[in-house]
């Protein structure tokens, strides 16, 4: 069936079972391609229906249908003329694992953060209205993303403005709990008819036309229902936005999504359609563990088991680390951002459930709950993945650093990713983390330096970031020296490379291959990036020709430029440049911009020849 689909017009000449036998298909194809390479599995195999649905009821071409969170997306990627493509999903000049606008002309809005797509419609429908046009605007909102403000804060907006929106609230059990109870069941099931909604049209005219008493009888039936649906009915909460709510519908079949999409679309004001799905829907594995499946890497098919088996990882560490300070200290508290698993803090969650606090996809709000415990006595961990710390950067300015509270960032995912692209690479944290007063910036290179980092921050007076990335963690034995000091893993003559966090390991690499080429490189284990140990550089770049700084993050705003302006001479400044850095493995990412063991070596010789 899937061969035949060569875009969205093709699902148009399929009849009821055969759209079902695709369904299938697409299931089988998305465990078949992504157990070889990884991706987002689980949230995927959710949206099958619906996204069959969507693409018999608009066009995609035309209409703007925005996906959030974007990793939900791959079956839209499938019908709309990318299967054949699919085998390069997320791998380096292949198809994104999120929409991405340079792509195809079906993906109208990059989106690879949570909780924007309302935002993003409302934008579209605004335009469509001052331009007179028909196209209409989609929003295909779920798997956490509603817990984040800025969907509430659009749903405020477009309400009130009356934008025609369909908001579609993917309700997988991730996000939004199930509403209980067989009167509230029945309401939302009559409510959700056409039936219901050319009854309601008529009862209202007829009421509005009968004098005198029309009116306050249509009033009073209307306050009745309210306060009978606010009591029976939370979904309320989006009337109250100005939304026309339909709803719930099952979500995996295809008829009854595609009747409350014709019923949305003829109501021309903002309308949220509650649409229930299971995560992970038709594979067994992913349906027992969603959490798992949700960004995996390759697996074997059968089993469900990855393939890949790797040692202790930064998260993990960081999670047992956590788990041993909290034992002695009970003011030590960790919050993260739906990110339990992904952080390594479920045994933290688990031990310590009264010091554990999930906030959702909410950055803005963990950050400011930080500060606020710091400041009633308690020791916050937020535990947080660089590329989504950064949209909290008015709170950790305002509401962190400004007061000087005892905050503790543990920056996970920093520095390049890999295979999620663009939007999630981790290389902006030095850069936005270093205009923030009373701010200490950490970053470990092994085990022993992590544990003593995070013993250092846990002491301080003042907001501490640590940051870290994502794999394998290097262990090694305690330097004996405080974090807060340089250190010279390296002696050399001719060149010092100051190198931050795990680009030590490359710096070294680059340092032997610079001695086989007659070069003495010297190597330095930044450790604390912020205050730079100005006694250190000062002394050790005296007695080489030239200085290198090497950090896994962005140029601009760097520990490099940092380093050049304490030291007043220019600094081969090794860093990613100001451009989006796409998809890729690690090592690719590192080789495209000179920033692998060879590149480096290469570009601190033609560096020293010009000097």
């Amino acid at each position: 069936m899937l061969e035949k689909i060569h875009g969205p017009r093709d699902l148009k000449n399929l009849n009821k079972s055969e759209l079902n036998a695709l369904a299938q298909e697409i299931s089988v194809f998305l465990v078949e391609h992504i157990s070889k390479a990884g991706g987002h599995l689980a949230a995927n195999l959710g949206v099958i229906e619906l996204t069959v649905a969507l693409l018999l009821e608009f066009d995609p071409y035309s209409d703007k249908i925005v996906w959030d969170v974007g990793h939900q997306s791959y079956v839209y990627k499938i019908l709309t003329g990318r299967a054949g493509r699919f085998d390069t999903l997320r791998k380096e000049g292949g198809i994104s694992g999120f929409p991405k606008i340079s792509e195809s002309a079906a993906d109208v809005f990059n989106s690879g953060h949570s909780s924007t797509s309302v935002s993003a419609a409302a934008g579209f429908a605004a335009a469509a209205r001052i331009r007179g046009t028909s196209e209409r605007a989609v929003a295909v909102i779920g798997d956490g993303a509603m817990t984040g403000g800025m969907a509430f804060e659009a749903l405020n907006h477009a309400g009130s403005e009356r934008l025609p929106v369909i908001v579609i609230l993917n309700d997988n059990g991730m996000s939004i709990s199930k509403n209980v109870g067989g009167i509230s069941n029945s309401l939302k099931k009559l409510r959700s008819t056409s039936k219901y909604l050319r009854l309601k049209t008529n009862v209202k005219s007829t009421l509005d036309g009968i004098p005198l008493i029309g009116t306050p009888l249509k009033k009073a039936i209307q306050s009745i229902k309210g306060r009978i649906r606010r009591v029976i009915l939370p979904s309320v909460i989006f009337e109250d936005f100005g939304f026309k709510y339909l709803g719930p519908v099952y979500g995996h079949d295809i008829e009854k999504l595609r009747e409350v999409l014709e019923q949305a679309k003829r109501m021309n004001e903002p309308v949220l359609i509650h649409v229930h799905t299971k995560k992970g829907r038709g594979y067994p594995p992913a349906e027992k563990n969603p959490d798992f499946f949700h960004g995996v890497s390759a697996f074997d098919e059968k089993t469900g088991k990855c393939r890949e088996t790797v040692g202790e990882t930064w998260s993990e560490f960081f999670g047992k680390q956590m788990c041993g300070m909290a034992e002695k200290n009970d003011r030590l508290a960790a919050v993260t951002a739906a990110m339990p698993l992904g952080t390594g803090l479920s045994e933290f969650a688990h031990r310590f459930p009264n010091r554990f606090f999930d906030v959702g996809i909410a950055e803005q709000h963990a950050v400011t709950f930080c500060a606020a415990a710091a400041q009633a006595g308690l020791v916050p961990v937020a535990a947080i993945y660089s590329t989504f710390l950064q949209r909290a950067y008015d709170q950790i300015l305002h509401d962190v650093s400004l007061m000087k509270q005892h905050v503790i960032f543990c920056i996970d995912r920093c520095g390049p990713v890999g295979s999620d692209g663009e939007t999630h690479q981790g290389l902006f944290d030095i850069a936005y983390m270093y205009q923030m007063p009373y701010m200490t910036i950490l970053s470990p290179s092994n085990s022993a330096d992590f544990t003593e980092m995070l013993r250092y921050a846990e002491q301080a007076d003042s907001a501490v970031a640590v940051r870290y990335p994502r794999g394998e963690i290097f262990e090694a034995e305690s330097s004996g020296v405080s974090v807060t000091r340089s250190r010279l893993v390296r002696k050399g003559s001719d060149v010092l490379i100051c190198a931050v966090g795990i680009t030590v390991h490359d710096a070294n690499a680059a340092a032997e291959l610079l001695a086989q080429r007659g070069i003495s490189a010297a190597v330095a284990d930044v450790r604390c990036v912020k205050p730079i140990d100005e006694e250190f550089m000062l002394q050790n770049s005296k007695v080489v020709r030239a200085v290198v700084s090497l950090e896994d993050g962005i140029e601009i705003g760097g520990f490099g430029e940092q380093l050049e302006n304490l030291l007043g001479v220019g600094v081969l400044k090794l860093a990613y440049p100001d451009e989006p850095v796409t998809q890729g493995s690690v090592e690719q990412i590192k080789k495209r911009y000179g920033l692998d063991t060879e590149s480096i070596a290469d570009r601190i010789e033609k560096y020293l020849t010009r000097i």
